[in-house]
């Protein structure tokens, strides 16, 4: 049972790293499409009872943000992994700017979450840590956590 949690600014690829690498054996749980936290609540409680893995695909930069995830995962039994999107503030830019619709964060949007992002660490109760990154031609590349502190 693992509760898988990103961490990021937005457009850095959470969403597509999901669908490539979680797609067909975790269950997504993004605040944008649920639209409450009640309505997030619920879900992340039920997957935990139900013993269901899953992925909050949100920005989570904060420790306190992820603390709401990890305390109840790991009371559930649950195995909690952590990736960190590296980006910076212009490549996510740069790929927003590509994206149309709804899809398109407001600028201020991701100058906001990137002045509140603070890296992930094991302290917080992860019991392991990636980074990712999109490489230039689109992939993504996993890391082995380095603690910066």
């Amino acid at each position: 049972m693992e509760a898988v949690i990103f961490a990021g600014i937005q457009a850095t690829g959470k969403t597509s790293f999901y669908r490539e690498r979680f797609f067909d054996t975790h269950l997504r749980i993004n605040l944008d499409m649920l639209r409450t936290r009640h309505r997030e609540e619920i879900l992340v409680r039920a997957c935990i009872e139900a013993k269901q893995p899953f992925v909050i695909d949100n920005t989570n930069p904060s420790t306190e943000e992820r603390a709401r995830y990890i305390q109840p995962a790991r009371c559930g039994g649950f195995r909690v992994i952590g990736y960190y999107f590296r980006s910076s503030v212009k490549e996510a830019l740069a790929r927003n700017a590509q994206r149309t619709g709804k899809a398109r964060i407001p600028e201020k949007g991701i100058f906001g979450t990137h002045k509140r992002l603070r890296l992930p660490d094991f302290e917080e109760g992860f019991d392991d840590l990636y980074y990712v990154q999109v490489d230039e031609s689109g992939r993504f590349i996993v890391e082995g956590w380095l603690n910066e502190f």
